[in-house]
């Protein structure tokens, strides 16, 4: 008999997985880029892109309640578009979590080198790499409810510095620090805007999780939404602390010198463990997520059914999970934060144009009991409309060299994609 999963997850861990998916090596490295960029403008930037963000949730949110069964944004292209759109959407996805699995690690190493600067060294960052990915992976392996535990640490260790720094910081901003007085001219508009959104995607992630979470019609889309509009209003608050305080800007780990100023030379080691705990929490939540999407496209058929094998004893996708273990960390000893980031932005943002444009479909073909059920969305397709908008926009000032890295990936799902048709057709 084949294992099946186990429902494990509630509203207060899918919240938690959202906030992982989310907050990440992005609100650790954004600030600098950001500050230096746009200056006073950065924090109302964060407030705009956080709204279109949120646009785009209540639509995954409403998607959501219309299914119970794992694949999230799979399930919902395959049933608008038919099984290679989904397949698409699928992959898309992946590489966006295997590349932020990637550039989250990265940014961590950018911090640890405050503690140790030889971490920096190509052999030592190969050595924590196998170390941080090979046991966040076996973490995973061992049950949802391992991982679950490792999520809610990382969540409460996170969150608390961040609030902390906030609320110390906030009388250092001063009345003519909220609005900018002119327009900046900023040099590369469209890795900006990549870079504003990678800060704020991965919200998805906790959708690939449906089939262990309970009751998921209703807990998703409510985690989704508060979640993704709580950290919105986190970001605004970091980045008009950063920009009010901060003069000399550190794009490799900004919040440190933000530490040094509130705190003192003790907050240099506050926001560096902070940071490590931060990145930890969301590289867990992406081993956690991101193979359950494999595990979904096996089972449809789309990839070899080895990606679909469940462990015998922890009842988890672990060939799934060893398989992103692996390739996380071959993106990580290759790449760089800015170019994985930008990636891992562009592919997620061109999967969820996909999804959006599912949404009308998928109420159509709904039953009127679902249809009754399911999220309704204010004015209709209003916010479908402008969150496609978005993305569009995002895909349109998106710069070659992420187009490039996509095409590589890409590359490799097709070739997946490919072998598992030529082993279905020959069985």
């Amino acid at each position: 008999m084949v294992p099946n999963l186990k429902r494990g997850i509630g509203l207060v861990a899918a919240s938690f997985i959202v906030l992982n998916g989310i907050i990440g090596a992005g609100i650790f490295a954004l600030p600098g880029e950001l500050s230096s960029q746009a200056g006073l403008l950065g924090p109302w930037l964060i407030l705009l892109f956080g709204a279109f963000i949120a646009m785009i949730a209540w639509c995954f949110g409403a998607l959501a309640s219309y299914f119970k069964t794992s694949g999230g944004p799979v399930t919902y292209a395959s049933q608008a578009f038919g099984p290679l759109a989904g397949f698409q959407v699928g992959w898309l996805l992946y590489v966006g979590r295997a590349t932020s699995l990637a550039a989250n690690t990265n940014v961590l190493f950018n911090y640890a080198a405050y503690f140790w600067e030889g971490v920096n060294s190509e052999f030592s960052k190969l050595i924590l790499f196998i170390v941080i990915i090979g046991g966040l992976t076996i973490v995973n392996v061992m049950g949802i409810k391992s991982a679950m535990k490792a999520i809610n640490l990382f969540s409460l260790l996170k969150v608390l510095p961040i609030l902390v720094l906030i609320l110390f910081g906030l009388p250092y901003v001063s009345p003519d620090g909220f609005l900018p007085t002119d327009f900046p001219v900023i040099d590369d508009f469209g890795t900006l805007i990549l870079l504003i959104l990678y800060a704020f995607v991965g919200f998805e992630c906790v959708l690939f999780t449906t089939e262990e979470t309970k009751n998921p019609t209703k807990t998703l889309p409510k985690a989704l939404i508060t979640t993704v509009g709580a950290i919105t209003v986190v970001y605004f608050l970091i980045q008009l602390v950063y920009i009010n305080i901060v003069t000399i800007d550190n794009n490799d780990a900004p919040l440190i010198e933000l530490g040094r100023v509130v705190f003192g030379e003790a907050g240099v080691s506050i926001i560096i463990i902070t940071a490590l705990f931060s990145i930890m929490g969301t590289a867990t939540s992406i081993l956690l997520t991101a193979p359950r999407l494999t595990f979904s496209l096996a089972k449809d058929g789309s990839l070899p059914q080895w990606f679909s094998r469940v462990h015998t004893k922890y009842n988890t996708p672990a060939n799934s999970i060893i398989f992103l273990g692996v390739f996380g960390l071959l993106l990580g000893i290759t790449g760089t934060f800015v170019y994985l980031a930008v990636a891992s932005a562009l592919a997620r943002i061109l999967a969820y144009i996909v999804c959006i444009l599912s949404l009308p479909i998928i109420r159509k073909k709904a039953d009127q009991a679902t249809r009754k059920k399911a999220l309704k969305l204010p004015g209709g397709f209003l916010i479908p409309c402008l969150a496609l908008l978005v993305c569009i926009v995002a895909v349109v000032f998106s710069p070659l060299k992420s187009w490039l890295y996509l095409f590589g990936f890409l590359s490799l799902g097709g070739l997946l994609y490919f072998i598992n048709s030529r082993h279905k057709s020959n069985a």
